[in-house]
C-alpha cells in the first residue's frame, strides 16, 4: 500500500519542533533573568563587617542619633554585620496618643484663600551660623589646598597640605566611634564624637594610632598623614554639626 503523506500533520508537527529548538537555544545562550536588588539605594543600608552606626550615618550625611531612633537601636549603638537598617522614615513604634489621632477622620478644611502677591515674595534668609562651644584645633599645620564646598566640585571638608608620615591631632576632646578604611573616599579615617552635635573626621592616613572606644584628648596624636591616589601629600578634615557637613575653616581659630 503506498505512503500518503498527511500535510496538514506533517507541518504541525514540523512547527513544534522549531519552537522547542527556539526555546532551547534562548536558554543556552547564558543571559541571566533581570534580578531586582535588594533594598533601594537610600533606602536601606546593609551592615558590613567593620561597619559602626556612626560609619553609616556619616557615609550617608545623617545624624547618628536619627538613625539609631529610626531603627530602634539604643546605646551603646549595637549593630551587626547583614544587619538591614532603614536610612529615612519614622520609628516602627507609634505612641498611642499619634495612633489615636491618625484613626480619627480627617475633619474637613475650608479651602483657603488664594494669596495674591503685588511683589515676588522674598526667600527666606539662610540661617546664620553659630560657632560651637567646643574649642577647636588645627589637626596639623599645613596650607589648605582644597577648600570646602556643598556645589560644583564638592568637598564635604578640607584638604590640609602635609608630608605624609606627619602627627594627625584631634581638633578637640572626644571619644573614637570609627577607626577603619570601611568608607570610599576617606582611605584610613578616625571619627571622633566631641558632643551630642559635633563629630569630626581625619582622612586620607598612612596609619592609625588609635582605636574605636578609646577616650582622647584635644592635641592627641591618633593617626599618620598619608598620601591620597593622586600621590598628594595631605590630611582630610571635616566637622559635622547633626550629620550634617560644616566649613571647618569657620571653627578653627585664625592663623
Amino acid at each position: 500500500m503506498p505512503f500518503k503523506l498527511d500535510t496538514h500533520r506533517f507541518c504541525l508537527a514540523a512547527l513544534m519542533l522549531c519552537a522547542a529548538l527556539l526555546v532551547s537555544g534562548c536558554q543556552s545562550n547564558g543571559a541571566p533573568a533581570p534580578v531586582a536588588n535588594i533594598g533601594e539605594r537610600g533606602k536601606t543600608h546593609i551592615v558590613q563587617k567593620g561597619d559602626t552606626l556612626y560609619s553609616i550615618a556619616w557615609r550617608y550625611g545623617l545624624d547618628h542619633g536619627r538613625l539609631a531612633q529610626i531603627n530602634r537601636i539604643r546605646k551603646p549603638y549595637t549593630i551587626y554585620a547583614g544587619q538591614r537598617l532603614k536610612l529615612a522614615g519614622v520609628p516602627a513604634r507609634l505612641s498611642s496618643k499619634s495612633k489615636a489621632s491618625s484613626d480619627k477622620p480627617a475633619a474637613k478644611k475650608s479651602a483657603a484663600p488664594k494669596t495674591v502677591y503685588t511683589a515676588k515674595p522674598v526667600s527666606k534668609p539662610k540661617p546664620a551660623f553659630t560657632a560651637s562651644r567646643l574649642a577647636w584645633a588645627w589637626p596639623v599645620n599645613g596650607r589648605v589646598i582644597s577648600k570646602f564646598s556643598l556645589s560644583g566640585s564638592v568637598n564635604k571638608g578640607i584638604d590640609i597640605e602635609a608630608k605624609a608620615g606627619t602627627q594627625v591631632k584631634a581638633a578637640e576632646a572626644g571619644s573614637v566611634v570609627y577607626a577603619g578604611g570601611n568608607l570610599r573616599g576617606y582611605g584610613k579615617l578616625v571619627i571622633i564624637k566631641h558632643d551630642d552635635a559635633f563629630l569630626s573626621a581625619y582622612g586620607n592616613n598612612e596609619s592609625l594610632l588609635v582605636k574605636e572606644g578609646e577616650t582622647v584628648t584635644k592635641g592627641q596624636a591618633i593617626a599618620q598623614v598619608g598620601a591620597n591616589d593622586a600621590k598628594v601629600e595631605m590630611l582630610h578634615f571635616e566637622i559635622r554639626r547633626q550629620g550634617r557637613p560644616e566649613d571647618p575653616v569657620r571653627h578653627l581659630p585664625k592663623r
